[in-house]
């Protein structure tokens, strides 16, 4: 099987995250929207990414070839949140989004950070048994009244990072 590596975002990244935003199964999937994302937004979203002082943001790849984006993000309390995405269809459900959420864990081990959540569609069933499987436990429904696309999410929390 190919080796997963996290490697550091950089501006070429930008295509992946055109490529991804425009496919209408993986907006449903993540955000809920149904919609066209505008190339303006998707700029504003990706320097937004690039300029953040406070995120870590990595790009997944797959022997060699970028399939992926996964982020933890600082929030309060000592909390980061985690997302990720496999923007890739073809790689879906051969298990490099677990292991690319356990390359994140030993990253954070290393520099400390323990409180990571992550919140998910509670429909997304294949991202929470990859998630149940990297040591997050459910939660708690969060509901979002406001968001139309995406109403309510289940939080998920890492009860205890692997050990190497």
């Amino acid at each position: 099987m190919p080796k997963t590596v996290l490697r550091k975002i950089n501006i070429t990244d930008r295509k992946y995250f055109a490529k991804w935003w425009r496919d209408k199964d993986l907006r449903k999937l993540t955000s809920g929207r149904s919609g066209e994302i505008s190339d303006r937004k998707v700029d504003k979203y990706f320097q937004n990414i690039l300029n953040s002082k406070k995120d870590i943001h990595f790009m997944i790849t797959v022997g060699g070839e970028t399939v992926g984006h996964i982020v933890l993000a600082k929030r309060r309390g000592n909390w980061f949140e985690t997302q990720i995405v496999i923007g890739e269809k073809n790689y879906w459900d051969k298990k490099y989004g677990s292991r690319a959420i356990s390359l994140l864990l030993r990253w954070a081990k290393r520099f400390g950070i323990q409180k990571i959540y992550l919140e998910v569609r509670p429909t997304n069933i294949r991202a929470i048994c990859a998630y149940k499987k990297c040591g997050f436990q459910k939660v708690r429904i969060v509901k979002y009244p406001q968001n139309k696309y995406l109403p309510e999410t289940l939080r998920m929390e890492l009860k205890k990072i692997q050990k190497d």
